[in-house]
């Protein structure tokens, strides 16, 4: 699949090899594999609100932690504004409530920062909050939103993790994430493919935690069409796909 890869089954030929832990079957169906401790990698899943990690990445999320890999799973605001008719506190709670819901069913740590809902920034002070959070953490990979998106929230949250990337030299594999593709998330050209085909169900389930947002439409009628369009460019039959930055090259 010329520069379009896939996890296979021992990850040479993958752009994600530092993922590793999710092989494919002679059947193409990804399986979990258990790592031995020294190949064991943490892995920072860092989205804008409670669920859009886990209607973007949660197959693979889910494929991750079966291996042994650890997950965190970061969430920029706590949704504050997204129940109406309730105040940011008490939406706040509902929803982080929610998502630790959904990060257990997943095997993820959660991790929640400061910003609003509906009204994050990006400025000195944000910056340092993201670059302190992945210092303290020291992730081997961090996959993020797209920052070419329709939703602010989102396009900072992709931005402020950027700007740490680069800050940090680079010390993490960094990939991207879809929302919502060609409404939220535009012009996204995915490198890699992950084959959720055995965690659809339960990445589902995550999903359906967050009640409050009534995610049925939003998985039924764009994260599902996305998965199995992701699942015919890669011969299964759902998948998630992910961006990855690569870094330059060096002339010395």
């Amino acid at each position: 699949m010329d520069r379009r890869t896939m996890l296979s089954a021992t990850g040479s030929a993958a752009a994600l090899t530092i993922l590793g832990g999710i092989p494919l079957n002679a059947n193409g169906q990804t399986t979990a594999t258990q790592v031995s401790e020294k190949d064991r990698k943490k892995i920072m899943v860092i989205g804008a609100h409670p669920d859009d990690a886990e209607t973007s990445v949660g197959g693979t999320i889910c494929l991750l932690t079966d291996a042994g890999h650890e997950v965190v799973s970061v969430y920029l605001t706590r949704g504050q504004a997204g129940i109406r008719g309730k105040s940011h506190e008490e939406a706040a709670a509902i929803r982080e409530q929610e998502a630790r819901a959904a990060c257990a069913i997943m095997n993820a740590r959660p991790v929640f920062l400061s910003q609003v809902d509906g009204n994050s920034e990006v400025n000195r002070d944000r910056y340092n909050e993201m670059k302190e959070l992945l210092e303290r953490e020291k992730p081997d990979v961090v996959i993020t939103h797209w920052p070419i998106d329709g939703h602010r929230d989102h396009a900072n949250c992709g931005i402020l993790v950027l700007s740490a990337w680069r800050q940090l030299n680079r010390c993490f594999e960094l990939y991207y994430f879809e929302v919502m593709s060609g409404w939220q998330s535009q012009m996204f050209h995915p490198t890699d493919w992950v084959d959720i085909t055995t965690t659809r169900e339960r990445k589902y389930k995550a999903c359906y935690c967050h009640e409050s947002q009534k995610l049925t439409n939003v998985m039924e009628n764009w994260h599902g069409p996305m998965e199995r369009f992701r699942g015919i460019e890669c011969r299964c039959k759902a998948a998630e796909a992910f961006a990855h930055h690569t870094k330059p090259v060096s002339l010395v």
